[in-house]
């Protein structure tokens, strides 16, 4: 393994904002250690405090800072072909913020390689990537005892988030806020989304859309409905703004809609 640059504990301004449009060249580790915002693959993801994220070379990607102060460690790298296969093996997380169950080893051991990096010592480069062998399998670890945990605790949301999805289904007109939902089930906005992804498959923003034009389809169908009216009984206090999701939902304009299926019931 041929390390690029190497940080431990780096410290940055308050309201950073950091973006490679191209990536790098290299692969990068960053252990984050207060809250931030990731964009990447043209995705904002709030990461949690206490996360790393493993990028892969050319992978556009930037972070800024979502707290007062912010440290962080780096690693910018090119492993060999034998650690490459070895990131495969232990199922790394690739481009994804992963929250970090045990960030103390992980960050000590990157402080380990840094001193190794910047000594003259004789033996830098073979304690280098011992240590590098090292931090692969506690990454693996850190990752597999997060979900040892929310098996065991975030089971007992399961019951909550179904809760949730009934009710966003049964009452499309709602203006939803994920800050509220997430206050109403006791998590935080970043844990409700992932969770509820995790769950059913979907995000919440979609479910939403998806009740509301569910919602429109059976009302259209009711001539004594205006186009304006439906739209308002689910939740679009704007007629252009739901006449644009329904399309982009159904593929057709609520006007479309309402034709075809006058048309077939005609038949």
């Amino acid at each position: 393994m041929r390390i690029v640059n190497i940080a431990s504990d780096h410290k940055r301004e308050r309201n950073f904002n950091y973006e490679r449009r191209t990536g790098s060249d290299c692969w990068e580790l960053l252990v984050v250690k207060a809250k931030a915002v990731f964009n990447i693959g043209d995705r904002e993801i709030p990461s949690p405090e206490h996360s790393f994220v493993v990028l892969t070379p050319r992978q556009p990607f930037g972070y800024r800072s979502d707290d007062m102060s912010f440290t962080e460690d780096s690693i910018s790298f090119i492993p060999t072909a034998d650690e490459e296969k070895l990131i495969s093996e232990l199922n790394i997380p690739l481009n994804r913020i992963v929250p970090a169950a045990d960030l103390m080893q992980i960050s000590d051991m990157i402080k380990s390689m840094s001193m190794e990096y910047y000594s003259t010592n004789k033996n830098r480069e073979d304690s280098i990537d011992l240590y590098f062998r090292l931090l692969l399998r506690k990454l693996n670890e850190s990752v597999s005892d997060l979900r040892r945990f929310n098996t065991v605790h975030e089971g007992l949301y399961v019951e909550k988030l179904l809760w949730l999805r009934e009710s966003i289904y049964r009452w499309p007109s709602r203006s939803w806020t994920i800050d509220e939902m997430a206050a109403d089930i006791s998590l935080s906005r970043s844990r409700l989304q992932h969770l509820y992804s995790e769950t059913f498959g979907v995000s919440i923003s979609k479910d939403i859309i998806t009740s509301r034009l569910d919602k429109a389809a059976e009302l259209l169908k009711k001539p004594e409905y205006s186009i304006n009216k439906v739209a308002e009984l689910v939740g679009y206090p704007n007629a252009s703004y739901f006449n644009r999701q329904f399309k982009n939902g159904l593929g057709m304009t609520p006007t479309e809609f309402r034709r075809e299926w006058q048309e077939k019931e005609a038949i």
